[in-house]
């Protein structure tokens, strides 16, 4: 989902055009170029390690005292799980991981924000996963169709 999502309609753009009246009313439906799957595999890994849920409780909790000193600077009056998913604010999202980094994690779990029953990864170096049977990423994979449907989105031709 969240690579996929760069290929979605602009929504100002879709609001806009779902404004102009006749006969002709369509949803336009963006479109994933076929050259974007050469280089994606998709397969199954077991992850080693540690790993932070950075919206859990605990986790917000020691990020509030962490990123207390630095809210002012970047404009924000409080901390939370919300500021984690929707800071578009790259800064504040860096220290989040420097500071879990720093706590010897292995890495990051997190909400997906098209979806909190989507969850994402972020792994940090040295990698300490078991790839298991990667294979090319097909255009008839049904994980991926779901995507496309959720997305709006269409194969390119």
């Amino acid at each position: 989902m969240e690579t996929l999502a760069r290929f979605r309609v602009d929504p100002q753009l879709a609001a806009e055009l779902a404004a102009i009246q006749g006969d002709d009313d369509f949803y336009p439906l963006g479109e994933v170029p076929l050259e974007w799957f050469s280089l994606r595999t998709i397969g199954v890994a077991k992850l080693n390690g540690t790993f932070v849920e950075v919206c859990g409780a605990e986790w917000i909790s020691r990020l509030q005292a962490k990123m207390a000193p630095h809210l002012a600077r970047f404009g924000l009056k409080d901390f939370d799980a919300s500021t984690v998913q929707s800071s578009s604010i790259r800064e504040v999202t860096q220290m989040v991981s420097r500071f879990v980094y720093e706590s010897a994690a292995d890495g990051i779990a997190y909400p997906s924000k098209y979806g909190h029953d989507l969850k994402n990864w972020a792994i940090f170096e040295p990698f300490k996963i078991q790839v298991q049977d990667p294979e090319p990423l097909t255009t008839d994979d049904p994980d991926l169709l779901k995507c496309l449907t959720l997305l709006h989105l269409k194969l390119g031709s």
